[in-house]
């Protein structure tokens, strides 16, 4: 198979019929019908899954996996990437805020640069001045902590070799950041500038993004132990000057310490980076608790192609 779109859903009702006819267009200029959509879902809440379904009925093309649950949109593509079986691999978000054809100018990009990845970048970051601005501090933190070079504004589409995605898919970790995974498995990866479109309120909340960003540094660094170790030396050797200090003037000079404040805000402040540094390490201990376990990261519940619902066991 020549060509294989993946996406996911989670509350795409009202985008799936009119992705499905532009992706089915942009497929069949490129490879005639030699292609295949997965759309997997992602525990949708609305009707998604029916309508997914359906398409099915008369499309060949189309499959869909569903999901047992919600277990993230990160996790959901990986799976949907595990079922592909074309030699080039287009992903993308199905609610249209991503042009399905950019598919064309993608293939045409690879072509001539003779990559393994063509990715889509926004010029200009989409969304409101909170949205815009976290997006602008997320980045740089990234890239500082973790060392690696993920671009500003990246989006989801994405063209991809076969043996870019077999490569892809070796990353077994079950507290997955796909953003850093399509870093770290290297290969020749070009950008391409696109506008990405508003058709739909983000589902990714402040918390939801804080914890993204957690997420993501401590999957691939190390950095903020370190930090913790460096801090906790510096404190502590300022607390032996200090003591030192003390010492001198009290034998010399014969004037003993004394305030009450300085010393209760002191062991507020110390108890407080205390609990903060244990917080950091508790975090690293909790992802190799979720890594020995070696649980699934998703659950397949059932498999939708050509009228019939194959079962999962």
């Amino acid at each position: 198979m020549k060509l294989s779109i993946v996406t996911t859903l989670y509350q795409s009702a009202p985008y799936i019929t009119e992705f499905h006819q532009r992706t089915s267009t942009a497929a069949q200029q490129l490879v005639g019908n030699d292609y295949e959509i997965i759309f997997v879902n992602d525990g949708s809440p609305d009707n998604s899954l029916e309508l997914a379904v359906k398409i099915t009925e008369n499309d060949p093309h189309v499959t869909v996996v569903d999901l047992s649950r919600n277990f993230g949109h990160h996790k959901a593509m990986m799976t949907g990437l595990a079922h592909t079986k074309g030699e080039r691999i287009f992903l993308i978000d199905s609610d249209l805020e991503e042009n399905p054809e950019w598919l064309l100018s993608f293939t045409k990009q690879m072509e001539t640069d003779t990559s393994d990845v063509v990715y889509g970048v926004q010029s200009k970051r989409k969304g409101g001045i909170f949205e815009k601005i976290s997006g602008s501090l997320f980045y740089p933190f990234f890239r500082l902590l973790t060392g690696l070079n993920l671009p500003n504004n990246i989006v989801t589409s994405r063209l991809m070799s076969r043996r870019y995605v077999d490569a892809l898919l070796l990353h077994q970790e079950r507290e997955l950041n796909i953003g850093g995974l399509w870093v770290i498995t290297g290969f020749k990866q070009c950008p391409q500038i696109i506008k990405k479109h508003a058709n739909s309120p983000s589902s990714y909340s402040t918390s939801k993004k804080l914890i993204h960003f957690v997420n993501a540094v401590t999957s691939f660094s190390s950095l903020p132990l370190v930090f913790t170790f460096y801090s906790g030396l510096f404190i502590s050797i300022s607390a032996l000057i200090y003591i030192a200090y003390l010492t001198f003037r009290y034998i010399y000079i014969a004037s003993p310490p004394n305030g009450y404040t300085s010393i209760i805000t002191s062991i507020w402040f110390f108890s407080g980076l205390i609990i903060f540094f244990l917080g950091i390490q508790g975090i690293y201990i909790s992802k190799v608790f979720s890594e020995i376990k070696q649980r699934p990261y998703t659950i397949v519940r059932q498999i939708y192609k050509n009228l019939k619902a194959q079962d999962i066991s």
